[in-house]
């Protein structure tokens, strides 16, 4: 399918109020389409069905799937999208403002210093007022974001979303999981790498000491690889990569209920920080910080057993592959309006007013788009 089709047939679909995503993983030029055939708004808890998988932060609710069954498929292999003129005002209309979120943050800030929590994350929203068509929304992330997961995500009963997220919660492929620890956030600034504080080295080590310890009961040979400074849009990050091997393909449903949500969206320890978040945000976050992806598709591929006889050796297996990103970096359109989605890490160190501007800093990331 090339390019003109396959954005005419996404085109249609929303159109028809038909629920759809189109999205792209990280440094990969395939651009792949699910098309439901009606509106039936199909849910999961159990995590076993075959689809692509849209979760909220709250898994009391259930998690929204496009079951493969119910769906047609497509793909386009592109480097870049043509994008036409538009005229667009993205102009900021309503943020949940300066003095609340300084307010929330020094509330999260006393109850680390009391002891009840030693981090927990905490966001606001910002809208702002647009009149670009969703896809040409999707095509700007695609060409600009391709260290990230980019997709466009619609059901008529649900609502519609966009986002460009750096951060995997974990795949799996066969017997093998690989997931990664992202925390701490600064401003890209081309002229080299950024200086880390101990405040933000900390908090990545939260996230990657609490993985390490919620994986051991499901996964055995977990190996960590060094801290090392990523580029996402127009932030700097720091990140670890962890890969253990799972017990049992089973386990699914319990590796997403020990992981979702992280430290990194969350907070530890992970039931208090959520309580924490729940009480105090004072707004409903829906799919900001939950996750989305690929949900236990079967894939074919070739393995050789004997490289000096490729073709008598080679042979075919199919394995099960899931595929989750946390949902940052993310907007909801209503109507002609984008509700951007900001947060960050708490901890002891956090001085309130720098918590303010990484937001700042973290909705440019959707805000330059629009």
């Amino acid at each position: 399918m090339d390019e003109v089709s396959f954005f005419e047939a996404l085109e249609h679909q929303y159109a028809s109020k038909l629920p759809f995503v189109v999205y792209s993983r990280p440094i990969n030029s395939i651009i792949k389409c699910w098309l439901q055939h009606d509106d039936t708004l199909h849910t999961t808890k159990d995590f076993e069905d075959s689809g692509f998988v849209f979760a909220p932060f709250d898994l009391d609710e259930a998690a929204i799937v496009f079951p493969e069954a119910k769906c047609e498929n497509h793909a386009l292999e592109i480097q870049n999208l043509e994008i036409e003129d538009s005229f667009t005002n993205s102009s900021v209309s309503k943020s949940y403002g300066k003095d609340i979120h300084i307010d929330l943050v020094s509330k999260g800030i006393d109850s680390i210093k009391k002891g009840e929590l030693e981090k927990v994350v905490l966001s606001r929203s910002e809208n702002r007022k647009v009149t670009k068509h969703p896809l040409t929304i999707f095509k700007t992330l695609f060409n600009t974001y391709k260290n990230a997961l980019v997709y466009c995500w619609y059901h008529p009963k649900v609502g519609l979303w966009l986002g460009a997220t750096p951060e995997l919660l974990f795949k799996v492929e066969g017997q093998q999981l690989t997931s990664i620890s992202l925390a701490g956030t600064q401003p890209y600034n081309p002229e080299g790498h950024p200086n880390w504080t101990a405040k933000e080295l900390e908090e990545q080590q939260i996230v990657t000491d609490f993985l390490v310890k919620e994986l051991e009961s499901y996964t055995n040979n977990t190996k960590v690889s060094e801290v090392e400074t990523i580029r996402a849009g127009n932030l700097w990050h720091l990140k670890s990569r962890l890969v253990s091997r799972i017990n049992s393909q089973s386990e699914l449903k319990s590796i997403i209920n020990i992981l979702h949500p992280t430290p990194a969206v969350c907070g530890f320890p992970k039931a208090k920080a959520k309580a924490f978040i729940l009480q105090h945000e004072d707004y409903n976050r829906e799919f900001y910080t939950g996750f989305l992806g690929e949900l236990n598709l079967k894939v074919h591929k070739s393995r050789n057993a004997n490289r000096r006889n490729v073709e008598n050796n080679a042979y075919n297996f199919t394995t099960t592959q899931s595929n989750f990103y946390v949902n940052l970096r993310c907007m909801q359109i209503i109507d002609n309006t984008a509700k951007i989605y900001i947060g960050g890490g708490i901890t002891k160190d956090s001085v309130a007013d720098n918590e303010w501007r990484e937001t700042q800093n973290k909705a440019k990331t959707m805000g330059n788009i629009l």
